[in-house]
Protein backbone atom coordinates (compact mmCIF):
# COMPACT_ATOMS: atom_id res chain seq x y z
CA UNK A 1 0.00 0.00 0.00
CA UNK A 2 1.20 3.47 -0.87
CA UNK A 3 -0.42 6.93 -0.26
CA UNK A 4 -0.21 10.19 -2.74
CA UNK A 5 -1.17 13.18 -1.82
CA UNK A 6 -2.10 15.16 -5.69
CA UNK A 7 -2.14 18.89 -6.18
CA UNK A 8 -3.72 19.96 -9.50
CA UNK A 9 -3.73 23.36 -10.73
CA UNK A 10 -5.62 24.69 -14.09
CA UNK A 11 -9.36 24.72 -15.54
CA UNK A 12 -9.71 22.02 -12.70
CA UNK A 13 -13.36 23.15 -10.45
CA UNK A 14 -16.47 23.26 -12.17
CA UNK A 15 -15.40 20.45 -14.80
CA UNK A 16 -16.63 17.03 -13.50
CA UNK A 17 -12.49 16.40 -12.17
CA UNK A 18 -14.02 15.14 -8.85
CA UNK A 19 -16.26 13.16 -9.52
CA UNK A 20 -14.67 11.52 -12.74
CA UNK A 21 -11.86 10.72 -10.21
CA UNK A 22 -13.97 8.98 -7.56
CA UNK A 23 -14.69 6.62 -10.75
CA UNK A 24 -11.55 6.54 -11.99
CA UNK A 25 -10.12 5.61 -8.50
CA UNK A 26 -13.17 3.26 -8.28
CA UNK A 27 -11.76 1.42 -11.32
CA UNK A 28 -8.63 1.02 -9.80
CA UNK A 29 -9.59 -0.12 -6.62
CA UNK A 30 -8.49 3.08 -4.96
CA UNK A 31 -9.16 4.81 -1.69
CA UNK A 32 -9.26 8.38 -0.59
CA UNK A 33 -10.97 11.75 -1.67
CA UNK A 34 -11.23 14.64 -3.63
CA UNK A 35 -12.30 18.60 -2.59
CA UNK A 36 -11.85 21.84 -4.28
CA UNK A 37 -9.05 23.90 -2.56
CA UNK A 38 -10.43 27.80 -2.06
CA UNK A 39 -7.64 28.98 -4.18
CA UNK A 40 -8.87 26.87 -7.59
CA UNK A 41 -6.63 23.66 -7.18
CA UNK A 42 -8.31 20.29 -6.35
CA UNK A 43 -6.37 17.97 -3.72
CA UNK A 44 -6.78 14.08 -3.82
CA UNK A 45 -5.77 11.85 -2.10
CA UNK A 46 -5.56 7.96 -3.13
CA UNK A 47 -4.38 5.22 -1.66
CA UNK A 48 -3.61 1.67 -3.15
CA UNK A 49 -1.32 -0.96 -4.59
CA UNK A 50 1.47 1.16 -6.80
CA UNK A 51 0.16 0.41 -9.51
CA UNK A 52 -3.25 2.01 -8.90
CA UNK A 53 -2.32 4.87 -7.39
CA UNK A 54 0.18 5.78 -10.11
CA UNK A 55 -2.52 4.71 -12.41
CA UNK A 56 -4.66 7.87 -10.95
CA UNK A 57 -1.66 9.97 -10.78
CA UNK A 58 -0.99 9.56 -14.30
CA UNK A 59 -5.27 10.48 -14.82
CA UNK A 60 -4.96 13.82 -12.93
CA UNK A 61 -2.27 14.69 -14.81
CA UNK A 62 -4.60 15.34 -17.84
CA UNK A 63 -8.12 14.91 -15.93
CA UNK A 64 -11.86 15.06 -17.32
CA UNK A 65 -12.33 16.80 -21.14
CA UNK A 66 -13.24 19.91 -20.05
CA UNK A 67 -10.56 20.06 -17.51
CA UNK A 68 -7.22 22.44 -18.58
CA UNK A 69 -4.19 20.92 -16.49
CA UNK A 70 -1.25 23.03 -15.84
CA UNK A 71 0.52 21.19 -13.21
CA UNK A 72 0.54 18.35 -11.35
CA UNK A 73 2.22 18.26 -7.20
CA UNK A 74 1.95 14.62 -6.13
CA UNK A 75 3.73 13.97 -2.32
CA UNK A 76 4.34 11.07 -1.02
CA UNK A 77 2.70 10.00 2.45
CA UNK A 78 1.87 7.19 4.74
CA UNK A 79 -1.10 4.68 4.61
CA UNK A 80 -3.65 5.55 7.31
CA UNK A 81 -5.77 2.73 6.03
CA UNK A 82 -8.35 4.79 3.36
CA UNK A 83 -11.39 3.07 2.61
CA UNK A 84 -14.03 4.04 -0.03
CA UNK A 85 -14.11 7.60 -1.63
CA UNK A 86 -14.85 11.02 -0.74
CA UNK A 87 -16.03 13.62 -2.70
CA UNK A 88 -16.24 17.21 -0.70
Amino acid sequence: MIRRRIVVSGRVQGVFFRDTCRRVAAEHGVSGSARNLPDGRVEVIVEGSPEAVEAVVAWCRHGPAGATVTDVEVNQEEPRGARGFDVG
